[in-house]
C-alpha cells in the first residue's frame, strides 16, 4: 500500500479494526473521536510520524505504538490517561517531539508538565508550549493561511515603523 496520510476519524469503532500492516508507507494517521477504548490491535506502522488519537477513551496500553519508532507527534487529548505510569512506554520514542495530552486526568498531576518532560527525553512541545512555556511555531499553520507567503501579511508593519518612538530631535546628547 502507498497511502500516506489517512484519516479515519469518526469512525464509531472501540477496537482497532481494518488497519493492518500493509500500510508500511503510513506517515499520517487520524483516528479522532472514533471511541477507541484501547490500542489492541494497532499494527507495526514503522514510517508512522503524527498520530491523532484525541478524544477517544483510551485508559493506557500505549507500549502497542512501539512499532512505530519514528513517531514525532502524538495527540491523545481527551481521552482517560490518569498517571505517570500510563505514559511510560512514551519514553521508549526516541522521535517523539510533540505531545498532547490536553483534557487528560494526568494533566492535573502537580508538576505535570516537568515531570512529562523528564520522562520523555526527546520530547520538545507538551501541549503546544515548550519546557520553558514558549509557544510551539506551528509551521503548518502559517503555510496554510498563506501569512507573510504572499507579500500581503506585511501591512501592520509599515504603521509601527511610523511611531517614531526612538527618534529624538535633538540627537539624544545629555
Amino acid at each position: 500500500s502507498q497511502i500516506e496520510d489517512l484519516n479515519l476519524d469518526n469512525c464509531r469503532s472501540t477496537t482497532i479494526v481494518g488497519l493492518t500492516e500493509e500500510f508500511v508507507n503510513l506517515k499520517s494517521l487520524s483516528l479522532i473521536n472514533v471511541g477507541l477504548t484501547s490500542l489492541k490491535g494497532f499494527p507495526k506502522l514503522p514510517n508512522l510520524e503524527k498520530l491523532e488519537l484525541s478524544d477517544n477513551r483510551i485508559l493506557g496500553g500505549l507500549n502497542l505504538l512501539h512499532g512505530s519508532p519514528k513517531l514525532t507527534h502524538l495527540n491523545l487529548s481527551g481521552n482517560k490517561l490518569k498517571d505517570l505510569e500510563t505514559l511510560e512506554p512514551l519514553k521508549e520514542f526516541k522521535n517523539l517531539k510533540n505531545l498532547d495530552l490536553f483534557n487528560c486526568d494526568v494533566t492535573s498531576i502537580d508538576n505535570y508538565r516537568e515531570k512529562v518532560f523528564n520522562l520523555i527525553p526527546s520530547l520538545k512541545y507538551l501541549d503546544g508550549f515548550d519546557r520553558d512555556d514558549k509557544e510551539a511555531e506551528d509551521s503548518e499553520a502559517d503555510d496554510e493561511d498563506g501569512n507573510d507567503l504572499d507579500g500581503e501579511g506585511d501591512s501592520d508593519a509599515d504603521e509601527e515603523e511610523s511611531e517614531g518612538d526612538d527618534f529624538q530631535p535633538d540627537g539624544g546628547a545629555e
